[in-house]
């Protein structure tokens, strides 16, 4: 039976139940600490989106208290997966280069069914919320999110050679991402609302079945087509040949080739750790006091942000005919950066919506600075080159998590937009890099 060489379906099925369990999770945890803080009942299902703004009354400072402690509680539920995250990614990437690009994108699929299933017995029995620490070592063990992105783009550098088809195919997987993020985010709040958190995990972990089932048995693997032989390596060896090729990496080429492939990935990993660090905290601020959203506003908001994926694959594609990648790049940062300034100053829920506009560009940085990188280095290279960036970004984006919710922690109570600031001050560093 001939196998597709298609890997969207896999990349459009794991980004559903990574853009339902984010919400799901942020919300779930929000409710149990709310509920176990106080008396206080949590609103759920009403559509109003404003709440208490005096700070007299005492509801406004249970909030504040409760955001505190969600924020406390996901830094050290991202400090659980930090260690076996960051191992299993470079190794599974690196590995891929003898090995095949199925095999972490199995591994981390069977990670994140695991972790949904646990998720799902978790809130059903409502277990202790401490337990949900293991869900996250679990996932990251396996290899998390960042390791499939890792493989998948991998895979698109193994299936094109030629540049400009590999930046537009690098670009169609980010507008696949986009398209299921926007959608499943908007579903997201009446997922919660109709179903529970029981059936929405439920539903994310027959998802992952189906995508686990399609790569296994239906997906092609260039690296093995192409590989008339296999060479067996024992444990240690592996090991040695993993961090082997990743200093080759560094070691071969003119001087010129490493200070290019430094300042790139020094470039990319800053980017990715602003984005991923802001994220939970976007839910977090919707939460909160002025806007106090709701699961279905929350919906609406991660919708309208997914929508970043569309436009910044249309940006790729038309941008590309008349700019070079780097001016391309620069325009994703700065218009990021403008968005940060503004959310820093929203306090109504119709300019959170609008804040998301300059957001519109946010990918198209990640996405053309991967397809930079890859022009940098040999077709051989390639897995190492992803292993070294997905393991970066698996340190930059827990370490970003934790650092965010730990800020956040800390001056909520003082200025809550203060973390969107530092955020668009933090950009600038990328600004330099590629300049």
């Amino acid at each position: 039976m001939k196998k597709s060489s298609f890997v969207e379906p896999a990349v459009l099925l794991n980004a559903f139940a990574m853009t339902l369990t984010l919400p799901l999770t942020a919300q779930y945890v929000y409710r149990r600490i709310w509920e176990g803080t106080g008396n206080y009942t949590f609103a759920s299902g009403s559509n109003v989106s404003e709440c208490e703004q005096n700070k007299s009354n005492p509801i406004f400072a249970f909030r504040e208290e409760v955001q505190k402690k969600v924020s406390l509680f996901s830094l050290q539920v991202e400090l659980s997966g930090l260690i076996p995250g960051l191992l299993s990614t470079f190794m599974l990437l690196s590995s891929s280069d003898n090995h095949g690009r199925k095999f972490p994108m199995v591994l981390s699929s069977l990670g994140s069914l695991g972790s949904s299933v646990w998720l799902c017995v978790l809130s059903y029995f409502d277990l202790p919320l401490q337990l949900l620490m293991a869900s996250t070592f679990i996932g990251a063990l396996f290899g998390n999110y960042t390791t499939f992105w890792g493989a998948c783009f991998a895979y698109i550098v193994d299936r094109h050679k030629e540049y400009k088809r590999r930046i537009i195919r690098i670009a169609v997987l980010d507008f696949v991402l986009g398209v299921t993020t926007g959608l499943t985010g908007l579903a997201s709040g009446y997922f919660i609302r109709e179903l529970g958190f029981v059936w929405s995990y439920f539903i994310v972990a027959v998802v992952l079945m189906v995508n686990l089932t399609y790569i296994s048995f239906f997906l092609s693997d260039p690296i093995k087509e192409s590989s008339s032989q296999i060479v067996t390596l024992s444990c240690s060896e592996s090991i040695k040949d993993l961090f082997y090729r990743t200093y080759m990496l560094f070691k071969n080429g003119s001087s010129k080739r490493r200070a290019l492939l430094c300042l790139l990935i020094c470039t990319i990993v800053v980017y990715f750790f602003v984005i991923m660090g802001m994220s939970p905290i976007f839910t977090l601020y919707e939460l909160a006091s002025p806007l106090c959203w709701n699961e279905v506003y929350i919906g609406y908001g991660s919708a309208l942000g997914s929508v970043s994926f569309l436009s910044s694959f249309l940006g790729i594609w038309l941008f590309s005919y008349c700019l070079e990648d780097i001016y391309i790049a620069f325009i994703g940062i700065f218009t990021t950066m403008l968005g940060m300034v503004l959310a820093a100053f929203t306090r109504t829920t119709l300019m959170m919506f609008l804040v998301r506009i300059p957001f519109f560009f946010t990918i198209m940085p990640l996405s053309v600075l991967r397809s930079m990188l890859s022009k940098v280095v040999h077709s051989t290279e390639q897995g190492a080159l992803f292993a070294c960036i997905a393991f970066l970004e698996t340190l930059g984006g827990i370490t970003a998590t934790s650092a965010y919710n730990g800020i956040y922690s800390a001056t909520v109570a003082w200025y809550p937009g203060f973390i969107f600031l530092l955020s668009a001050g933090l950009l600038v560093l990328p600004v330099i890099s590629l300049w």
